[in-house]
């Protein structure tokens, strides 16, 4: 994901994206001085540069000409969030809660998707976690399993390479790179394979027999990785 893809998760469009980045690397311009620079046609250029105002990320500064000038990445980042999550909250309380998916099979796509559901599933794991994973790739729950481990709960690791987390129980075998399972509390299971960013589907469920299958997989392949 490049700077453009970034600031466009932020609620910019592409060619909001770049007038900003330009922006940022000239200081101020105006709507002739964007679109010569940019590329964009004239008219692009002016209606991007208005939405940079309309969304916060640029200032119009009154000179001879109308100029604009950005604001801060920090600034706009955390105003954005900020907006967010009172929006977030405002939500929560509003809309009714989701009814529990009972037993259900739930597909999930996508790298990303996938990777926020493992997140989401170790934040509110209550008791345990048993999660098997290429090394390379448990790097980026690291915090999610040291927050499980300092609030005293039980994490179990299954990787291809040592993986330094005090508190943890970890074993080492050959995964499967692409693969990643995961169970919390005997309760939900997650099982996939993330080929890489576009090709990643995995399978979560709180299915009673899915998840006693799951916990007895697991069960003997950490007897046989103890036996070794």
């Amino acid at each position: 994901m490049d700077n453009v893809e970034r600031l466009m998760e932020f609620g910019l469009t592409r060619h909001e994206a770049n007038l900003y980045i330009l922006l940022t690397l000239e200081g101020s311009l105006n709507g002739y001085e964007a679109a010569k620079q940019s590329g964009i046609s004239r008219s692009n250029a002016y209606n991007a540069l208005a939405g940079l105002v309309d969304k916060g990320a640029a200032y119009i500064q009154e000179e001879d000409t109308v100029r604009y000038t950005p604001v801060a990445i920090e600034e706009f980042c955390s105003n954005k969030i900020r907006h967010l999550e009172q929006k977030k909250t405002e939500l929560i309380a509003e809309l009714p809660g989701k009814r529990k998916n009972e037993g259900g099979y739930l597909t999930i796509k996508g790298e990303e998707h996938i990777c926020d559901k493992i997140i989401d599933m170790l934040l509110c794991a209550e008791e345990r976690a048993y999660i098997s994973v290429y090394n390379e790739r448990l790097e980026m729950f690291r915090e999610y399993l040291e927050k499980m481990v300092s609030e005293g709960k039980k994490v179990v690791i299954i990787t291809n390479e040592p993986f330094d987390l005090q508190g943890a129980t970890v074993y080492l075998t050959e995964c499967k790179k692409e693969q990643i399972r995961l169970i919390t509390d005997s309760k939900d299971v997650l099982t996939g394979a993330i080929t890489n960013r576009y090709e990643a589907t995995s399978l979560y469920s709180s299915n009673n027999n899915l998840v006693e299958v799951f916990k007895d997989a697991l069960a003997n392949e950490i007897q046989l990785l103890k036996m070794k």
